[in-house]
């Protein structure tokens, strides 16, 4: 990307907010991510930030800024410049090893917890979070339902490293075990099973934006058999590991919907199971449900 210097001098803090958002869409990037890295770069939230925009701002404040903007004109993602994303109303930590997360799968955490406190009301359950990533899915499913007992497999020890720093900073207890989708979670029934597994086509790959293709784990994004594998794999081993009563959770890709259910269907013919859009209408979750 051929970028021009338009780096001037500032003097105030929203001088270099307007110069870096002004930068970064002459560069077709959106100008959001410089408002995110200049309340990261002066630690303050965004009150804080608007309170504070006719402050000076130090030069090495505004050079150790800029390069981070520079950084986003390559296509770096903020969320690895900062080291941080909110999830679910809470900051998880994220590196290049794990998924950055997304409100989708907010969505899909707020569904099971509704059909939780609708089959199993207030009990104890056990449930499990399959390519756990960051650990989002199993620590808030931990810290919104803090008598269940949660585990999390993931293939990466990158990705259980920072997932283990999260629940430690967060404090949830899970347990965290390496191993391929639903294996390390078999000779148990659980309650809830939940997954937000691979699902892209490798040939998909060129129509994903480089800030995500170029920057976050293939091994999390991509997988074989038009993005259905890991499906595949999870209607085979979550039959022999789902109890009765039992939820699982899938998210999906948004042309995934139909083939997904009938899989499911197929695997689980006693289930109730359905298909749910998310906020922006595409389909989004599998849920199964077994009573």
């Amino acid at each position: 990307m051929n970028k021009v210097n338009t780096l001037t001098t500032v003097e105030f803090v929203y001088e270099a907010l307007e110069q870096a958002t002004n930068y970064l869409k002459q560069h077709g990037r959106e100008g959001t991510p410089a408002r995110i890295l200049l309340q990261h770069e002066l630690g303050m939230d965004y009150s804080g930030l608007v309170a504070a925009m006719r402050d000076q701002i130090e030069d090495r404040q505004f050079e150790a800024f800029w390069a981070n903007v520079e950084e986003l004109v390559e296509g770096v993602p903020v969320q690895h410049l900062t080291g941080v994303e909110q999830f679910y109303g809470r900051t998880f930590q994220v590196s290049p090893a794990v998924l950055i997360p997304r409100p989708e799968t907010e969505e899909l955490i707020e569904e099971t917890l509704k059909l939780k406190r609708e089959l199993f009301g207030s009990d104890e359950v056990q449930a499990a979070d399959i390519g756990t990533g960051s650990g989002v899915i199993a620590i808030t499913l931990k810290r919104e339902l803090p008598e269940a007992e949660v585990m999390a497999t993931d293939i990466s020890e990158e990705a259980l490293f920072v997932a283990e720093r999260n629940a430690e900073a967060l404090n949830a207890d899970v347990h965290f075990i390496k191993g391929d989708l639903a294996a390390p979670l078999a000779g148990r029934k659980w309650d809830m099973i939940l997954s937000n597994p691979p699902y892209i086509a490798h040939h998909e790959a060129s129509g994903l934006s480089d800030t995500v293709r170029e920057y976050e784990p293939h091994q999390a994004l991509f997988a074989d058999r038009e993005g259905l594998a890991a499906y595949e794999t999870l209607a085979e081993q979550v039959p022999e590991l789902i109890g009765r009563p039992g939820i699982i959770a899938l998210e999906i890709g948004s042309s995934q919907g139909e083939v997904v259910t009938a899989l499911f269907q197929k695997a689980l013919p006693d289930a109730r199971i359905y298909c749910k859009k998310d906020i922006n209408k595409h389909d989004r979750m599998v849920f199964c449900i077994l009573e």
